[in-house]
């Protein structure tokens, strides 16, 4: 047998119901050679999650349970806490409960990291997720701050940019196939399928709590970049999402906006933490970002009269206050329920 180089611990977070996707996930990571670990946060699931992976039989799984759902940004502020203080490992490496890792995907990865040039440090790497897009394109080649960090965008959207935007979508759509690049650099990047090394937490710390859910791993691994170092998208180190993320299906409709008709606890933090990420990090002129926060909101206003979205748009409109003042944190269950 070939001698084990580095040795990996895995994080990663549960609630609910979700045994169904979490074992798929133990089951896959305990099958790699590499993986020494694999911590398991129980964000308070309905069912006893330290019973359940008994029968894998395995001393390597580790469950740290909650008495409650600390959110996205607390789970794994603990999971990788746990692992820097007591895992061995030379690794730590995330993934959401319902991310299943190709066969291939751990080595390649180490493989991988040997090859980049860097100190330990100061790189990262992600596997790649089908189910996102804009992935798709910055690993074909594409440059990724043509959907990141677009300076002064409220939203997504920039009153300057419309005519380049549809310039590429043209171009997409009639540009055929193109190749996958060996790797590629992203600012920021999910939890799930984030591959560090145990040095870089002594240099980013752990997630903000105060993210509760959504956006604590954009800011989280943005970290890496703003410590001048980088995160490298590789391609070959694939992961399938075996459960979809919230919103992928919605279909579009005249008059409708999917920000108010799937209203709820998620797009309210979502939009109050990305709020608060892109006014700190994007936001490079105040009279631009005015414009088109202006612009955006009048149009979704006009969409929610349309759409009989009243209520659902003033909620919106907290969630935005909220975010660019700095409120995060667990929110009173009225601002969206």
């Amino acid at each position: 047998m070939a001698k084990i180089k580095y040795n990996v611990c895995v994080v990663t977070v549960t609630y609910g119901n979700r045994w169904a996707f979490l074992k798929q996930v133990i089951a896959q990571t305990l099958s790699f050679t590499q993986v020494a670990q694999i911590v398991v946060v129980n964000n308070a699931s309905d069912y006893d999650v330290a019973e359940n992976v008994k029968e894998f039989d395995s001393q390597k799984i580790i469950v740290l349970n909650n008495a409650e759902n600390l959110g996205s940004a607390g789970g794994y502020k603990q999971g990788i806490n746990y692992a820097g203080k007591n895992s061995i490992a030379d690794f730590i490496w995330l993934l959401d409960d319902d991310n299943v890792p190709e066969a291939n995907a751990l080595t390649n990865l180490l493989n991988t990291w040997d090859e980049i040039e860097g100190e330990n440090h100061k790189k990262a790497l992600f596997c790649l997720r089908e189910d996102r897009i804009n992935h798709i394109k910055i690993a074909q080649g594409e440059n990724p701050y043509r959907y990141y960090l677009v300076p002064n965008n409220f939203m997504g959207f920039h009153i300057f940019n419309i005519l380049n935007n549809q310039y590429y979508k043209l171009r997409d759509k009639f540009g055929g196939q193109k190749l996958f690049k060996k790797y590629v650099q992203l600012p920021y990047v999910p939890y799930g399928g984030l591959l560090l090394h145990q040095s870089i937490i002594a240099k980013i710390g752990l997630p903000n709590e105060a993210f509760y859910l959504y956006v604590d791993d954009s800011e989280y691994s943005y970290r890496i970049t703003q410590n001048n170092g980088a995160i490298w998208l590789v391609p070959s180190c694939k992961i399938i999402d075996v459960d979809q993320s919230h919103g992928l299906n919605y279909q579009n409709k005249l008059f409708h906006s999917r920000l108010l008709d799937q209203w709820n606890f998620r797009t309210y933090y979502a939009v109050k933490n990305r709020m608060y990420f892109y006014s700190r990090v994007a936001v490079k002129n105040k009279l631009v970002f005015g414009i088109n926060k202006f612009l955006y909101l009048m149009y979704l206003k006009t969409v929610s009269l349309l759409s009989s979205k009243t209520k659902q748009y003033q909620q919106f409109l907290t969630a935005v206050n909220d975010g660019l003042e700095g409120k995060l944190g667990k929110a009173n269950p009225e601002k969206f329920e």
